[in-house]
């Protein structure tokens, strides 16, 4: 180039700017930095840019929270249901189940199996003193009921010792209240299925004192399950040295479906095998469904916060139009210029969202206080045990699923500068301040 040649803004001062500074260079921070501080004529971008950030934040700590509490309330009722019902059921074919105990040791034997715990079943109905309803009558022998921590580790009233002879049943928490009986009072059954006489079958109705009150936690099981001594039961359900079925449990719950055989094998004889997937496949499933819906649409709060940011940086750009005319004509590049307004964004999007990950964190840990202080507050009860099964509300993060909401609201607070900062470096000098 002659001396007596001119330069035009954005050639040849546009090459000499990216030989003389370098990619996110301090003075594009400082002036990013300049463009987030509010000034009393800026207030209106301040304003859109401070709801940018308030609803990232609240959109990544929303969805941090609900996804924590469909966790927490799968695995609860996932821990809860097979806790009780075990991983697998065998049934018998053909034959009444008068072997189960040489079943139960075969199954066992089976690598992967935890336990094997023949059982008698039958539905009752049960009376106390304030009225009746039905429940499940369960009998099991007292060292395999000692097997099973939801019951053995939750003992509210009484003990377990002496369950065999004692001549008593266990019940839980929620049918002694409904039923209006306490440790050592009587609870009457009444089963159909009873004694055979000339004038046709009687029920079968016997008292029994209640020597165990436990509390699993889950409504729908402390107001349905009485355990009862195995040998009893098989009296009661007219099961004289059979069994209804054996319980399995494995160490894997999601190994089960290669295990069905080993387990049919191991029991040497004719039997039906179904695991905990196949008898609760439509409960999971809605969970499973139910969970990636609020998933998608507690996304587009994120995305809404998104579009607050490309609004705000559009006015900003409009705003500092001057601005960066004067910086191209120094010698500033459109990358530079271009880099300005993607940190500025982007800052508002990763303060956002960190911020609202540790809201999120904060709520998850302090779920159930929060909870409780809001029943109190409101005077309502906020978690109902007998509509969610559950007495305490539950939340449980995933690491995984955790990073996965950080990363997608990150990816989109960037995604959202790329417009704005890309018309802000295709901003004319010559334009610009023509009229100025």
């Amino acid at each position: 180039m002659t001396s007596g040649q001119t330069r035009q803004p954005g050639t040849e001062t546009e090459d000499a700017g990216v030989a003389a500074t370098r990619a996110f260079a301090p003075f594009e921070w400082m002036i990013a930095g300049r463009y987030l501080r509010s000034r009393r004529k800026e207030t209106f971008i301040s304003v859109i840019a401070g709801f940018s950030f308030a609803g990232i934040m609240l959109g990544v700590a929303t969805l941090v929270i609900v996804m924590a509490v469909m966790n927490g309330f799968r695995s609860e009722l996932l821990s809860k249901i097979l806790g009780i019902n075990g991983h697998m059921l065998v049934q018998p074919i053909d034959t009444p189940l008068t072997d189960y105990d040489a079943v139960a040791r075969g199954v066992e034997d089976v690598p992967g199996v935890l336990a094997a715990l023949p059982f008698v079943e039958g539905q009752a109905l049960v009376t106390g003193r304030a009225g009746s309803l039905g429940g499940l009558v369960r009998g099991l022998q007292e060292s395999d009921l000692r097997r099973l921590p939801l019951v053995a580790n939750n003992v509210r009233q009484g003990t377990l010792d002496d369950f065999d002879i004692n001549g008593g049943v266990a019940i839980g928490t929620r049918m002694a209240q409904q039923l209006g009986v306490a440790l050592g009072d009587n609870i009457t059954l009444t089963t159909p299925g009873g004694s055979v006489t000339p004038m046709g079958i009687m029920p079968r109705r016997k008292a029994y004192p209640v020597n165990v009150i436990f509390e699993i936690g889950m409504s729908e099981y402390d107001g349905t399950f009485v355990f009862m001594p195995f040998e009893e039961a098989q009296i009661y359900f007219n099961m004289e040295g059979k069994a209804t079925g054996v319980e399995v449990y494995v160490t894997d719950p999601d190994l089960v479906g290669g295990m069905r055989t080993l387990v049919e094998d191991g029991a040497d004889r004719p039997a039906f095998v179904t695991d905990w997937r196949q008898r609760n496949v439509t409960f999971f499933s809605a969970l499973e469904v139910e969970r990636n819906v609020m998933f998608i649409i507690l996304t587009l709060i994120v995305l809404v916060a998104a579009l607050n940011i490309i609004s705000g940086l559009i006015m900003l750009v409009k705003d500092k139009g001057r601005d960066i005319a004067i910086l191209r004509t120094m010698g500033a590049t459109r990358g530079a210029i271009m880099r300005v307004f993607l940190i500025t964004g982007a800052s508002i999007g990763f303060v956002g969202t960190v911020a609202g990950f540790l809201l999120g964190l904060l709520v998850c840990l302090n779920i159930e206080s929060i909870r409780q202080f809001v029943s109190w507050l409101t005077a309502t009860q906020i978690f109902d045990p007998t509509l969610y099964f559950l007495s305490r509300l539950p939340a449980e993060m995933d690491t995984g699923e955790t990073v996965m909401i950080l990363v997608m609201a990150l990816v989109l607070s960037l995604l959202a500068t790329l417009y704005p900062a890309w018309r802000a470096a295709r901003l004319d000098p010559v334009e610009a301040l023509r009229y100025e």
